[in-house]
């Protein structure tokens, strides 16, 4: 578990402590902030984990506004880092292990295919 520094903050007529920024720009998550996001979310936090994700949640955007502020005029547009020829083998048709052999295994079978209990209402 990483640990998030916390220092005083005083913003206008509130002071509150808030995790240590990177930049000028506070991004600390309110409590409520985190309630609301675990509502959405439908998570049921305890006190302790509101406090935690707070803390866990305003580090990522932190994070995360620090690295808008990296220079990336010079690098061109990317939709994929790795190249786009993708070594595949040769699309061959070729004998199929045998059903009998596949089918060796299973709880159950009916005509030549698995057979599954039904997973929908009113299946037969």
């Amino acid at each position: 578990p990483t640990s998030v520094h916390l220092y005083t903050l005083t913003n206008c007529s509130e002071t509150r402590k808030a995790p240590l920024c990177y930049n000028l720009f506070i991004m600390a998550l309110t409590i409520d902030e985190v309630r609301k996001i675990a509502y959405l979310a439908r998570l049921r936090l305890t006190p302790e984990e509101e406090q935690r994700y707070a803390e866990q949640l305003s580090a990522i955007l932190e994070y995360a506004a620090r690295l808008q502020q990296v220079d990336t005029s010079a690098i061109p547009p990317t939709a994929n880092v790795l190249s786009l020829h993708a070594p595949l083998r040769k699309d061959v048709a070729r004998p199929s292990t045998p059903r009998d052999q596949i089918l060796a295994n299973a709880t159950a079978r009916k005509e030549g295919m698995f057979h599954v209990p039904p997973v929908l209402d009113n299946e037969p």
